[in-house]
């Protein structure tokens, strides 16, 4: 168990050394952070491909498709994340964090030909090698972007990846809305190959150097990310932080059975569990419902667009909230307040639905308004902290295989959450799956100060001795 007393004694230690980084030493750790993040919007565009698109090729009559088929579009992606999380992971040991990373490219591109073809197995696989990248992202870019940054710089620039995947999804609804599945897929065949070409010029993760034994080419990429050329005193340390990690066993049973890597673990599986049902599923498919039901007339475009382009603008301006209060607090407080505003909407949902004898003419406002409420305390914590922290948790010996089972955790809660959401849409009312996902994100509340560590403004190697000073689990 993590208490929240561990906070106090490392405060004033953690702001001293945030405030000895001078601002023009971490310049070239925002751009690595900013160019391993542009193959997170690919992410996003192919993520929320469907939304846009689905209808458009269920009603163009040169595509035989039929609504049972195109509803597996949406089911591919997850189950190909799975599958592919645990090669990526060990590549990532094998050939290094960067290379890894380049070769989303690769499922990208063929992502996007594919989609060129109106052949729905084609399509299919084009879902496939979409979801084969997002367990590439998910595997990896945590990894890379952890040990590649100082812990100012891992905060607030660490959250790109989550901006570029809500600006990515965004920008496919924008486009999806104007132009033909044909010609969306040539605007955005190029961008994988430039995120390709401009991740050459990046360094490798230092960390992965000193794993491998490599002084030199450690001290190299040291050299670049620091802004400096005198960094013999880092390196002796980051090498004596990774050798006392790598000195650990790192096997699958060590996962589970080490006292430490047990905490990691559960603090990431309960992260990415929260996080999805925290009702995001909720906006994400029910947007329009919502629009409609507040007496508006808008366009399932307009609404996903409004939806997405607040994520993708309040995600990055929550980047520096949660550099100055922490991630254990901002998460706790935004799965609260989403809570409550979601168990509010689903009052409202059963009074329309069940209550006919109450007029709600005069509210009808207020779908609109829990919604908008929603995003901002979402934006705040329940998107974004689950991910930042992936690449915080695990010791360099088991970080491999961590994060590939937080990627199996986080696409099996897919299916499950839209499995609870449409049953019980069906079962008892629109109102149901809002009062549920309300109700855990209460009980997650609490449990979050018992699974959650604080990683504000630590090391990788701090944070590793906070968790093995912390209560066990």
């Amino acid at each position: 168990m993590v208490v929240a007393s561990e906070e106090a004694g490392v405060k004033d230690n953690q702001e001293n050394k945030e405030n000895t980084i001078p601002k023009e030493n971490i310049w070239v750790q925002i751009l690595a952070n900013s160019v391993s993040c542009l193959s997170a919007i690919t992410v996003g565009l192919l993520f929320a491909w469907t939304s846009p698109f689905i209808v458009k090729i269920l009603d163009d009559e040169t595509y035989d498709v039929t609504d049972n088929q195109a509803s597996y579009l949406t089911v591919i992606p997850p189950i190909a994340m799975i599958l592919s999380s645990l090669a990526f992971s060990k590549l990532c040991d094998l050939i290094g964090r960067k290379r890894t990373l380049m070769l989303i490219t690769i499922p990208h591109v063929l992502a996007w030909l594919l989609t060129l073809s109106k052949n729905i197995n084609l399509l299919y696989v084009s879902r496939f090698f979409a979801g084969t990248g997002d367990g590439c992202l998910f595997a990896v870019l945590p990894m890379y972007i952890g040990e590649i940054s100082t812990p100012r710089v891992r905060c607030i620039y660490g959250n790109l990846v989550n901006v570029f995947t809500y600006f990515g999804m965004f920008l496919v609804n924008v486009i999806g809305s104007q132009t033909s599945v044909r010609t969306t897929a040539f605007i955005c065949l190029p961008l994988p190959l430039i995120f390709l070409v401009s991740m050459h010029f990046m360094p490798e993760s230092p960390s992965w150097h000193v794993m491998k034994g490599k002084e030199e080419e450690a001290k190299a990429c040291l050299r670049r990310l620091r802004c400096k050329e005198d960094v013999e005193a880092i390196y002796r340390q980051l090498e004596a932080d990774v050798t006392r990690q790598m000195s650990e066993t790192g096997t699958w049973k060590d996962l589970v059975m080490n006292s430490t890597n047990r905490k990691a673990l559960i603090a990431g599986v309960f992260l990415r569990v929260s996080q999805l049902i925290g009702g995001v599923t909720v906006f994400n498919v029910y947007t329009q419902y919502i629009f409609k039901h507040s007496g508006t007339d808008v366009s399932s475009e307009i609404a996903s667009m409004i939806y997405t382009g607040m994520c993708f603008v309040l995600i990055f301006l929550a980047g520096f909230v949660v550099e100055k209060i922490g991630r254990r607090k901002a998460f706790m407080f935004s799965i609260l307040f989403c809570g409550v505003v979601l168990i509010l909407e689903g009052v409202y949902f059963y009074v329309d639905q069940q209550r006919h004898d109450v007029d709600l003419s005069k509210v009808k406002w207020l779908p609109v308004a829990g919604m908008l409420l929603y995003i901002v305390f979402c934006s705040s914590g329940i998107i974004l902290i689950p991910t930042l922290m992936l690449g915080e948790l695990f010791s360099a010996s088991i970080k491999a295989k961590g994060l590939s089972v937080l990627v199996i955790t986080f696409g099996l809660m897919i299916f499950v959450s839209n499995n609870i959401f449409y049953w019980l849409k069906s079962g008892v009312g629109m109102w149901g799956p809002f009062v549920f996902f309300g109700v855990s994100n209460l009980v997650s509340t609490f449990l979050t100060v018992l699974f959650v560590p604080e990683t504000k403004g630590k090391t990788l190697e701090e944070i590793q001795q906070s968790l093995k000073k912390s209560r066990p689990v």
